[in-house]
């Protein structure tokens, strides 16, 4: 994507359900596309060396390879159009597995492709994260400073109880702007960066019933809470607003040179963008969302960038293998748990334990430590990105449907923790 198509500002996070009604279903069947691993299959010794460094069995590295028990299922789901995406697993930095299916437009007849951008819904809550650790590692914000040290206009059982580090957390109490209408239909006017950013603010501001619970003693996901961050970010930093901050300090250094917070004009000029897909809730059709009004102008601190499976690896590396983003130091900080997560949030996903940090989800699987973020819209997106810093494994997948692809995670996490 050109540079020049680049949007000056962001766009709001769609985990919650939506209506789509009166939404026109798009015609064209799905054409599917298989990208091979990134480097021939090694045989004999060399398998057995590669896998006993990686810490896998011989059988899981085989499975998680070009033509194994993972790659076998995800083109089984593509080919029952519950998945349309790109996944990449890596090791030590190194693709092993590289797949792409489905179509980025259906209208168009263009392809997913391993560079293809797609929206990574709440996966880009770890942005906003890693720019709130950045500013705290200079001292620019403490964790326990409160909303009102920084902004105005909040309730003051808000502005002087809610911390930063309850905001990280999702406890602070905060309700959640997408339950209200209202929002919806303010929203719909919305036709700048600006008014997408400062009109999310100053909703929240007014919303009733804040907080919901006293803040610190409970956990409740909020993107309401990262919007709030994201506003911090453009209070304390030297850049002109959040997005400039994000681009210049995040994604520039992490070599994440194509993602950025792309306009729903650019999103439908472009070639190298996955429009989403919903799912029509009464002929099961696949709509594309970029065509119904409730399809947001621009992302927002709480999600709505776009990535590629590539460029979220080159992020993963920056933050957990050079220090590119973080000191190591607040880098174990941000991904390390801090509060737990009820079993009801992501009750089909494998876990020991889950427990939230600072942006990340941190989980224990066969007593090995996952780190990472999930991504859902049910405009047409379902991702996770996934690193095991015990085992030097990432693993992400982007999808522009809203399908949550269960099995993928289960037999990927099953694969990869399993002991020889």
């Amino acid at each position: 994507m050109n540079e020049e198509r680049r949007s000056s500002v962001p766009r709001p996070s769609r985990r919650t359900m939506l209506g789509l009604l009166g939404a026109a279903p798009v015609a064209g069947s799905a054409l599917l596309q298989a990208c091979g691993g990134t480097e021939p299959e090694p045989a004999g010794d060399e398998v057995a060396e590669t896998a006993s460094a990686s810490s896998v069995d011989l059988q899981s590295w085989r499975e998680l390879r070009p033509g194994g028990a993972y790659g076998r299922l995800v083109a089984k789901l593509a080919a029952a159009d519950r998945f349309s995406g790109t996944v990449l697993l890596a090791y030590r930095g190194r693709p092993v597995l590289e797949l792409a299916y489905g179509m980025a437009d259906k209208a168009r007849s263009i392809p997913n492709q391993m560079d293809t951008l797609f929206d990574v819904a709440s996966i880009g809550k770890t942005f906003t994260a890693v720019a709130i650790m950045q500013l705290a590692q200079q001292n620019e914000i403490a964790f326990d400073d409160t909303i009102g040290k920084f902004l105005d206009g909040f309730p003051a059982e808000v502005a002087g109880t809610v911390t930063v580090h309850q905001l990280l957390t999702h406890t602070s109490g905060i309700g959640e702007y997408a339950q209200f209408r209202e929002y919806w239909e303010a929203s719909k006017t919305w036709s700048s960066v600006e008014e997408v950013f400062e009109g999310t603010v100053n909703f929240i501001r007014g919303m009733p019933r804040q907080p919901e619970f006293t803040p610190g003693t409970r956990w409740r996901y909020s993107n309401a809470g990262y919007q709030v961050l994201g506003a911090i970010v453009a209070a304390v930093s030297k850049e002109k607003n959040y997005y400039d901050y994000v681009r210049k300090h995040v994604f520039l250094p992490a070599r994440m040179r194509r993602t950025d917070f792309y306009t729903k004009p650019q999103i439908l000029a472009a070639d190298d963008v996955a429009h989403p897909y919903a799912t029509d809730p009464v002929t099961g059709e696949r709509v594309d969302s970029t065509l119904t009004e409730m399809f947001p102008f621009v992302g927002t601190p709480a999600g709505g960038a776009h990535s590629t499976v590539r460029e979220l690896l080159n992020f993963v590396r920056a933050l957990h293998e050079d220090g590119t983003l973080l000191e190591p130091a607040f880098a174990e900080l941000a991904t390390s748990g801090k509060m737990v997560v009820p079993a009801a949030f992501g009750p089909d996903l494998p876990r020991q334990n889950m427990f939230w940090a600072y942006g990340f989800e941190a989980t224990t699987f066969n007593h090995r430590r996952i780190r990472g973020h999930s991504g859902g819209s049910t405009l047409g997106a379902s991702n996770m990105l996934s690193f095991y810093p015990d085992l030097n494994w990432v693993s992400v997948s982007l999808s522009n449907y809203p399908d949550r692809n269960a099995e993928m995670v289960n037999l990927e996490r099953d694969l990869i923790t399993r002991r020889r």
